[in-house]
């Protein structure tokens, strides 16, 4: 089925610029070298010039500045990001297959590429674009993002130009109150996810932050990434990413601040990481739907602070959020306490998470870090099959990486640490977790692999 969507007109809409700064302020850093908003915007007025006629263009361009001119080019030509859940073909396809006309753009040579792509050209030398920024509505849809599929079939969120600005404000406020001033970021997460698009594609557009072109992956990777780039540092990142960081054993440069998301941060990982690497980590708290709207600096506070202008409703299914980036409240699955009149909050998990069998509650969560803190265990995850046993009970299946362990010494220690109706069968001892380029576990891919 096709996705309908309408681009709004109001004419009371303002119009907001397209970069942020001066001609002389640094975008981005590639091979060491600063790229500056003059030049940036030559190259998104090359791209741009070479855009078909569409409504839109799933942008798979995996070196962020090559993202970024994309995503700016589309922007200036009146046409939507469409941004998949992974670069996958199959999820590709998918996206391309809900909004008919569209086509496909990237920076490499891809085989077997998706219909209609168009693959940029080098992004090299070009004489900068001095003049007036480019204004663009606040109503102007700029980007529809689709759920990871951790919870199901991924599904579509719209974003508009306005509702990026107002999701950054909060961004860029929270860390400028713990930096204490201006920052330059290096990303481990890819800029098509949500997380990614906030705080390595729209805070460089949208303030005056820089931007590493690139997405190290590796611990030494990273370390030269955040070396290539002036004081102070940030380092945007996942648990999964951290976590490997610190058992690397590789020394940082300097950094400002940790930023994660995607995954609950351990406190204990939060705790060494601040500890390795003498710096504060501030996990924050959002989704596809309603962007970033909280943060909390995880090895020393267990509330979350709300960002200015957002309100928190419980519901005994979830929370409703009301932030300025929200056209109207949005309902989420995230069951939470207010404290502190409403401006901070708890997490109490999620109302998938909450299990009941045989008359007994537990939540998905708990059991998740219970098999996580046992000793052997290097990743690990507890979900609910879809389908009943012949006792019309949905079981609970288990996947372990545990080298050295087996399927049987991973449940005996479980049968000490949690009530028998919640023991995982079938539990797998596996290499690895399926997981994508966030570190989230997608719900089909999960399925496929405790049924091979």
């Amino acid at each position: 089925m096709s996705l309908v969507y309408e681009r709004s007109a109001r004419e009371s809409a303002p119009m907001l610029p397209l970069l942020a700064g001066a001609p002389s302020r640094t975008v981005a850093w590639r091979d060491g070298q600063a790229v500056t908003a003059a030049t940036f915007l030559a190259h998104v007025r090359q791209v741009a010039a070479l855009l078909p006629e569409a409504v839109g263009a799933v942008n798979l361009c995996e070196d962020r500045y090559a993202f970024l001119v994309s995503l700016t080019a589309l922007v200036l030509r009146g046409q939507v990001n469409l941004l998949p859940p992974s670069r996958a073909p199959h999820a590709v396809d998918e996206v391309m297959g809900n909004h008919p006309g569209c086509y496909a753009i990237g920076e490499l040579a891809l085989d077997p590429a998706p219909a209609g792509y168009l693959r940029i050209p080098e992004l090299g030398d070009v004489a900068p674009a001095y003049g007036d920024v480019p204004q663009v509505s606040a109503d102007a849809v700029v980007a529809i993002g689709y759920t990871s599929g951790s919870t199901g079939k991924p599904k579509p969120n719209i974003k508009t130009w306005g509702s990026f600005h107002a999701s950054n404000l909060g961004n860029i406020g929270m860390l400028e109150r713990v930096i204490g001033g201006p920052f330059d970021v290096v990303a481990t997460v890819p800029p098509q996810h949500m997380y990614g698009m906030e705080m390595s594609v729209v805070m460089p557009l949208m303030s005056e932050v820089s931007i590493h072109a690139g997405r190290p992956f590796f611990p030494a990777d990273i370390a030269s990434a955040l070396a290539s780039m002036p004081e102070p540092r940030v380092l945007v990142t996942t648990p999964v990413h951290l976590r490997a960081l610190v058992e690397s054993g590789v020394q940082l440069p300097s950094l400002a601040a940790f930023v994660s998301a995607t995954a609950p941060m351990p406190v204990e990982l939060a705790t060494e990481a601040e500890r390795l690497f003498g710096a504060p980590l501030c996990e924050m708290f959002g989704s596809t739907e309603t962007c970033v709207f909280a943060s909390r600096r995880t090895a020393v506070e267990e509330e979350w602070s709300l960002y200015d202008g957002v309100t928190l409703h419980s519901q005994p299914d979830g929370t409703l959020v009301d932030a300025p980036q929200l056209a109207e409240p949005m309902a989420l699955a995230d069951i939470v306490t207010l404290h502190g009149e409403g401006r901070r909050f708890r997490l109490c998990g999620r109302n998938t998470d909450l299990l009941e069998i045989a008359g007994k509650r537990a939540s998905l969560g708990d059991l998740n870090r219970r098999l996580l803190a046992i000793e052997g265990v290097k990743d690990g995850v507890l979900f609910q099959l879809d389908e009943p046993d012949a006792f019309g009970v949905r079981r609970i299946a288990g996947l372990v990486v545990a080298p050295g362990l087996t399927a049987e010494a991973v449940l005996a220690a479980l049968r000490v640490a949690m009530d028998p109706v919640f023991l995982p069968r079938p539990l797998r001892v596996v290499e690895a977790l399926p997981r994508n380029e966030t570190g989230k576990l997608p719900r089909g891919a999960l399925l496929a692999l405790v049924r091979h």
